[in-house]
């Protein structure tokens, strides 16, 4: 039987689809990251089936006990704790080994944070490139932003808010005046999207420090002011 890759809302539980709660429900198990954050979201649907962690701790030893209920004809549903697996979290791992046993892999598609924080940004859209979240070490990301000198193509990544700051900091001297776009909180009740310049946003989270996962937009090639500048997007 095939595995079902399904999006998940990325914060507000309406974003799910009629196909992806259909998939849900009609699954034999579903793989979450952590069921406990998934059970809010099963719970809301009234979606009983059963339920299994699947996560970067696990995946080694769960992935070929994992395949052997796919190729005895059962139906597994793999979600993240939000979003769209297989972005930033281990479901490449699963659907690799499913397709080297031929069996079928299928995408329900839905919400994706970087997707949906580029199509808000304002920034060009034709080309971009996505890199995850960025190296833990200040070294490495200031090579990665040296390399970005001549990217043509607007960047995404994720960034937590305790690096944020530091994260501005190395846009500022390396890249300067640049446009950012920061998506925080999207599709949540306190979401907004914060654009500027390096120099601006650390001086808008002087005044007010981050929270919140954030979605990170930066394109090079891009040097201009929006209208209204920061704000909450209703």
């Amino acid at each position: 039987m095939p595995l079902y890759i399904v999006a998940t809302p990325i914060g507000n539980l309406a974003d799910i689809t009629f196909r992806a709660i259909s998939v849900l429900r009609e699954a034999d198990l579903i793989l979450t990251e952590d069921t406990r954050v998934s059970r809010t979201l099963l719970g809301h649907y009234g979606i009983t089936t059963p339920m299994a962690a699947y996560h970067d701790f696990n995946k080694e030893r769960v992935t070929p006990h994992l395949v052997g209920r796919l190729r005895n004809h059962e139906k597994l549903a793999l979600i993240s704790d939000a979003g769209t697996p297989g972005i930033a979290d281990p479901a490449f791992n699963l659907v690799r080994a499913a397709l080297h046993e031929n069996l079928p892999v299928f995408p329900i598609p839905g919400p994706s944070a970087h997707i949906s924080a580029l199509i808000a940004s304002g920034l060009p859209t034709d080309r971009f490139v996505f890199e995850n979240f960025l190296p833990r070490k200040s070294s490495q990301r200031r090579r990665l932003f040296e390399s970005l000198r001549e990217e043509p193509r607007t960047v995404i990544f994720y960034e937590t808010p305790y690096r944020i700051v530091k994260v501005l900091g190395e846009l500022d001297e390396i890249l300067g005046d640049i446009t950012v776009v920061i998506g925080r909180e999207m599709t949540k009740l306190h979401e907004e999207f914060l654009r500027g310049t390096p120099k601006t946003l650390l001086a808008r989270f002087t005044r007010k420090l981050p929270r919140g996962e954030m979605t990170v937009i930066i394109n090079v090639r891009v040097r201009e002011t929006f209208v209204g500048g920061e704000g909450r997007v209703v």
